[in-house]
């Protein structure tokens, strides 16, 4: 499907975050009225279509990654010329090095025609567990590691944008149970504490899934409209609430993002508008969540874990969850207790009978006072109240 995905496979916006890379056509034909592509790398651009003339370009030291190349012999040319290439595997679904995140538009193509059945992510998902899932053969999982090492590039380019542009206040990570269902007390609540902290000039990072995920991304993508609109949308989602009914689970999200739609922003700016999310194709049964303005999606869990783990340094809201949450809470505390990512922000509880049932807090807080950069506990935040979280995640 490499039409849908032009964007990620490198498409006509320019993007020049970073001056050795070349992640579109148009930034490509600036270097090529210099005549030189000598040092720099080209990503993932389809140089089969409207192919430029590179017969006089000094391609020295060029790395081309994931490019398709018009023939064989203008291949072998580049490389006779000094070119490096790292091909396309070509009967893959996906791009094995995308020069972009993706975006919900990405990877929800093809829901209009074939349902969530015939969407791209659900269509890599099905690829992802026919060769192997988290064991695939060699050939995958070269694919995707490719294909991962892209995505953390891409991550770091936006990461950069977003700084430029925004600052550098602390994201915030907002995690919690996947299966909580939409329109609940929880639901409401992460959305409601995601758009103040949005509206703040806080970079909202999520696990890209389901339940308390899509509902941060959800508040931080109505970060510039009423709370009454945001409660509305919820309302809207509410009809489908179980993200095991796909169908109409996804087409309620797309029905919001079409009543509520976000003004035009360049690439630098999407993440202004939904934040951040980083999911992975080992859960890729959930159906995605369409309300980030960048996702950063991964095959690698491990990797996608600590990714967001390691972005979260302003402060990370634990809402209900189980098994999972709590993983994430001392996977997080690790890096607290030995400042691994430098210093860290709050940890908020959210729902306080919750985590009453579990020892998490009162196991945590021993922990985080036994740090070797000095008493931790004064991070940790048990709370009901937004205004709490708040004040918690913004001193």
């Amino acid at each position: 499907m490499p039409d849908p995905l032009q964007p990620v496979l490198g498409g006509d916006l320019p993007f020049d975050a970073t001056a050795f890379e070349i992640e579109s056509r148009e930034e490509l034909d600036t270097h090529l009225v210099k005549n030189s592509l000598a040092g720099l790398i080209v990503l993932g651009l389809r140089l089969d279509r409207n192919p430029p003339d590179l017969t006089s370009v000094d391609v020295r030291d060029t790395l081309f990654v994931g490019c398709r190349i018009v023939s064989p012999e203008v291949e072998i040319d580049l490389i006779r010329r000094g070119a490096h290439m790292v091909p396309p595997f070509r009967t893959l679904p996906y791009p094995t090095h995308p020069a972009l995140l993706y975006t919900p538009e990405d990877l929800s193509a093809g829901f209009a025609e074939g349902g969530f059945a015939g969407m791209y992510d659900t269509v890599v998902y099905q690829h992802f567990v026919a060769r192997g899932g988290a064991v695939p053969d060699v050939r995958e999982a070269i694919a995707q590691r490719l294909h991962d090492a892209g995505i953390d590039n891409a991550l770091g380019k936006a990461l950069s944008a977003w700084a430029t542009t925004h600052g550098t206040a602390g994201a915030v990570g907002i995690m919690g149970g996947h299966a909580e269902p939409r329109g609940s007390e929880a639901f409401r609540m992460a959305a409601t504490l995601t758009r103040r902290l949005a509206k703040g000039n806080r970079l909202i990072v999520t696990g890209g899934g389901p339940g308390v995920m899509e509902a941060a991304n959800l508040g931080a993508y109505f970060a510039f409209r009423s709370e009454r609109e945001l409660d509305a949308a919820i309302d809207m989602l509410a009809a489908a609430p179980h993200f095991l009914d796909h169908d109409p689970y996804t087409a309620a999200a797309l029905n919001v993002r079409a009543t509520y739609p976000l003004p035009a922003v360049d690439l630098a700016d999407r993440l202004r508008y939904g934040g951040l999310a980083l999911p992975t194709w080992l859960y890729g049964h959930e159906p995605a969540n369409l309300f980030a303005g960048q996702i950063g999606k991964y095959f690698s869990n491990a990797v996608r874990e600590d990714s967001i783990l390691r972005l979260s340094r302003g402060g990370i809201v634990f809402a209900p969850g189980w098994a999972g949450t709590v993983q994430e809470v001392f996977q997080a505390a690790t890096k607290t207790f030995y400042r691994t990512d430098g210093p860290s922000g709050a940890f908020v509880f959210l729902g306080s009978d919750h985590w009453a049932k579990l020892p998490v807090v009162d196991l945590l807080s021993t922990l985080l006072a036994r740090s070797p950069h000095g008493d931790q506990s004064g991070l940790i935040v048990v709370t009901d109240s937004i205004d709490e979280a708040m004040r918690a995640l913004t001193a």
